[in-house]
């Protein structure tokens, strides 16, 4: 799939978005709406799979060992972290218990024992709970034929979302997966095969979407309401479909320092709570204000991220790259001695 700027602006956005948020959160004040970046995204995954899947030929095997090293290493080394940050008493709030621990690790949905929360170790965590199990739904669709992918990913996730509201479940695990959130998934895949198919919108209709998701956002920012993900959906929805629209028109410019951000994003969104932690600490101990709090968190936040797609995640990435050629390699040669 060739890197689609706009998609890779809308990634660094929302992870900033979060950054701020939880920045925010940490000094006293308020930014709801950098939640919805979680909606921008899911809307995103659900796109690019459904983009990856139709363009290139992948097994669910394959498809399932691509997104497990995708996403689990670098996830599974910041819970680690937290996990002896708790044992070591430098996060005094945290309550560690071995099921926790192993379901945070697991991508299980676990009720936190610091507050009863449905969250991991790793608060922002729950996202990938629930990203870890559209995958899980996605490589089964892959067992069928490609014209009945969609219909049968449309009548699980929907059929998830109605059993939701009908038997309101308040056990984790059901409570995590019917949520009306999954279904920015979906909506991301049907973006996914009407940009394949070539019907989105054109670059004017596309301006226009992205006017209008920013113009909801900006509302939001100055008239605060509460999270909803019905409305943080529908947002992040108008905003990529806008966005690949008008990059399916023609070029976009570019700009390699907000494209960088994206590639950066993963990291970013997994390590910044850990930075805010110690901005947080910092500014108690130094008696800053609020603004000077947010500064440092989000700069803090989002540097500590940038170092961790430095040191740990691109190594990683390269490694994994570097094994599947070396296992595509592999498989090829038997059948040229064959050959010859």
């Amino acid at each position: 799939m060739t890197k689609l700027f706009g998609i890779q602006y809308l990634r660094a956005v929302a992870a900033l978005a979060v950054v701020v948020f939880h920045a925010a959160e940490r000094s006293g004040q308020h930014f709801a709406v950098g939640m919805a970046g979680v909606d921008i995204f899911f809307v995103i995954s659900g796109f690019v799979m459904w983009v990856l899947a139709s363009t290139r030929p992948v097994s669910m095997g394959a498809f399932y060992r691509d997104r497990l090293l995708r996403v689990a290493p670098l996830y599974w080394i910041v819970t680690l972290i937290m996990a002896v940050g708790a044992l070591a008493g430098l996060f005094p709030r945290i309550q560690l218990t071995a099921d926790h621990v192993a379901a945070s690790l697991a991508f299980i949905p676990h009720r936190s024992p610091s507050n009863g929360e449905i969250w991991p170790l790793l608060v922002q965590g729950w996202t990938l709970n629930l990203e870890m199990f559209f995958y899980l739904i996605f490589g089964l669709v892959l067992l069928l034929p490609r014209q009945r992918r969609l219909p049968a990913l449309s009548t699980v996730f929907v059929g998830l979302v109605l059993a939701g509201w009908y038997f309101r479940p308040v056990d984790p695990i059901p409570a995590t997966f019917t949520r009306p959130i999954i279904l920015e998934f979906l909506c991301g895949a049907i973006l996914g095969k009407l940009w394949l198919d070539g019907r989105l919108l054109g670059r004017a209709m596309g301006t226009v979407a992205i006017a209008v998701a920013c113009a909801g956002f900006t509302a939001l920012a100055f008239f605060p309401r509460p999270l909803d993900e019905l409305f943080f959906g529908l947002l992040a929805i108008a905003l990529v479909a806008g966005a690949v629209s008008v990059e399916k028109s023609g070029p976009i410019r570019r700009w390699p320092w907000l494209s960088y951000l994206g590639d950066a994003s993963y990291s970013i969104y997994l390590w910044h709570t850990l930075a805010i932690s110690v901005a947080a600490k910092t500014s108690e101990i130094l008696s800053l204000g609020a603004l000077p709090t947010l500064v440092l968190g989000v700069t803090g936040g989002t540097a500590l991220g940038i170092l961790s797609y430095e040191l740990l995640e691109k190594p990683l990435l390269t490694l994994v790259k570097s094994r599947r050629r070396a296992g595509a390699k592999a498989s090829i040669k038997p059948r040229s001695s064959e050959a010859g």
